[in-house]
């Protein structure tokens, strides 16, 4: 990276292998008054870029933004520089250069940089062999798995049936072992955003049709199981796409034995289900379950 150019208002330099550093940097450059800055990324950058009176270990330890006239300013007083440089948050930089503001924000960004270690050690790089794909992936399974724990839930909280319960509880207890599971390959900030709306619609889905009766409830089971066989499948499909790579051997193991379970689960529900056939008020629940299973893997791999 070439030095950055001399007619800038602010050089800013940030450290781009922090997850949360350069997700609030891309931010801070999408703001009206960002082409004025110059941005230096210093966890790839070289010597001449950073300047004479910064070093790559002192700049990647906390930000630092340089003025015009050269001077060098870090850490939280970085920010508040950079806040009064820009439209949007000029009224915020003066406001937090009121004493004692400055020295309470430096308090909280130290704090923060005692813990981003955390989030330095669990980001992907970038030849890691889960893909960003295969994230995706895995986030919708945690999201699969959270609500799937939230069904047995669900149908425990409503139903009074033993036979019911006696298949809740066993069920219960291979869900939450797939969640563990998955939470081993998925970090925590890289589950989805939308967690509480999965643990809510879950529990909703289990003890809905648990007001109606068994047969309800080994419907809609079999239902949700008979998508995310299809989904595990995808994934198995995704891995054996790619070129062989152990960690993802490893993975697509855990990916089958989570898809022979779900697969035992829906026909495990399909035979207490009986052979009658389902009524039309519970084909159209099944659908509806289906389709939001669907929607809600589509949404869980973005968010």
């Amino acid at each position: 990276m070439k030095a950055p150019e001399s007619n800038a208002v602010l050089t800013v330099y940030y450290d781009g292998a922090c997850p949360v550093c350069s997700r609030e940097i891309a931010l801070y450059r999408r703001q009206p008054g960002a082409d004025a800055c110059a941005w230096v990324d210093a966890s790839s950058c070289d010597g001449i870029a950073l300047g004479p009176d910064l070093d790559a270990p002192t700049a990647l330890a906390r930000m630092h933004v340089r003025r015009a006239d050269g001077s060098l300013v870090g850490g939280a007083r970085a920010f508040i520089t950079l806040w009064q440089s820009m439209p949007r948050t000029r009224l915020l930089g003066r406001l937090a250069a009121i004493p004692p503001l400055p020295w309470l924000l430096e308090a909280g960004y130290r704090t923060f940089l005692a813990v981003r270690p955390l989030w330095r050690a669990r980001s992907p790089s970038a030849d890691s062999p889960v893909t960003p794909a295969l994230r995706a992936e895995l986030r919708s399974d945690h999201a699969g798995e959270t609500g799937a724990v939230c069904i047995y839930r669900g149908i425990l909280a409503v139903t009074r049936v033993e036979a019911v319960r006696a298949f809740a509880l066993r069920h219960l207890g291979t869900e939450q072992s797939h969640l563990e599971q998955i939470e081993t390959w998925l970090p925590p900030q890289q589950r989805s955003r939308l967690l509480p709306a999965w643990r809510l619609a879950g529990w909703l889905t289990g003890a809905i049709p648990a007001l109606f009766g068994a047969r309800a409830v080994f419907g809609t089971i079999e239902s949700v199981e008979t998508f995310v066989d299809r989904h595990y499948a995808q994934q198995l499909d995704l891995i054996d796409a790619l070129p062989p790579d152990p960690t993802r051997a490893e993975l697509r193991a855990v990916l089958l034995a989570c898809q022979t379970d779900e697969l035992a689960h829906r026909d495990e529900a399909a035979m207490l289900g009986g052979r009658e056939p389902p009524s039309g008020l519970l084909k159209l629940w099944c659908a509806i379950v289906g389709s939001g299973s669907a929607a809600a893997v589509t949404l869980a791999r973005r968010l």
